[in-house]
């Protein structure tokens, strides 16, 4: 989940807080996981929320989005032209082709983790596996690109290179973020460059990484529900996200199974 105003300052994790973090992170890994598995044609988005929540719960876990500034659900389930912070329904039933984008937060032990995945319904249409393809590279360049003694902006850099150079778009109105006891802490973390700018990234910072590619222009407009975010040229978007560690020997990624 990206917003786009933080005011808080950057916090450094111990070790002994990263590795509550990475146990966030794998339970939301877990339900990502399970929530791709079951979204086939006939499910609604609402059936995939009780799952995750389920899941979470049982894993000893909070979901981190409900309630989280009132929203309602435990994922954020945004098809097609929708970028992100869909609102789960039991009236949103998948469809063949469809492009389903699933973020999740869990809360361990008073610690976060946060990750997204894009998953195509069935047989893919208009395309979007190159997309869903495109996106997910993106996030590793990212990542990549979370180096210690770097800056915040050679993330955003890394992803917007790779975005344009393969003809697509990155969202500029929302962004990833720092994350810890608080699912937002600072500092944003943009999809796009110029690199050599924003906090320099240091041992024990962790962020959220989120790049969101649109098949058309980057540009959004936001639906009347008070969440969701769709591509304002009604073109297919994809999004994914990691929480990632920045370590002395290299990014480490926190949302894995």
């Amino acid at each position: 989940m990206g917003k786009t105003q933080i005011k808080r300052r950057v916090t450094l994790k111990s070790q002994d807080q990263l590795a509550l973090m990475r146990e966030a992170g794998r339970i939301v890994a877990e339900a990502l996981d399970l929530v791709s598995r079951e979204a086939e044609p006939g499910v609604s988005t609402l059936e995939l929320d009780a799952l995750a929540e389920a899941h979470i719960r049982g894993r000893g876990a909070i979901p981190s989005f409900k309630g989280y500034r009132g929203f309602p659900a435990t994922l954020c389930t945004s098809i097609n032209d929708e970028i992100v912070h869909g609102i789960p329904s039991a009236r949103r039933t998948l469809r063949d082709g469809d492009l389903l984008k699933v973020d999740c937060g869990a809360i361990y032990r008073g610690w976060q983790g946060d990750a997204a995945v894009t998953v195509v319904v069935g047989t893919p249409r208009d395309g979007a596996a190159r997309l869903v393809e495109a996106t997910r590279a993106a996030l590793d360049r990212g990542v990549a690109a979370t180096q210690a003694g770097g800056y915040v902006s050679d993330i955003g850099q890394a992803i917007e290179d790779y975005a344009l150079g393969l003809g697509y778009d990155v969202v500029r109105e929302y962004c990833g973020h720092g994350i810890g006891r608080d699912l937002h802490e600072e500092p944003p973390v943009p999809n796009y460059g110029p690199p050599g700018n924003g906090p320099q990234l240091v041992p024990g910072m962790v962020l959220c990484i989120e790049p969101m590619l649109n098949a058309g222009s980057g540009e959004t407009d936001a639906l009347n529900d008070g969440w969701t975010v769709r591509t304002k040229d009604g073109r297919l978007s994809a999004h994914f996200e990691h929480t990632v560690a920045v370590t002395t020997s290299g990014p480490r990624v926190l949302t894995l199974p």
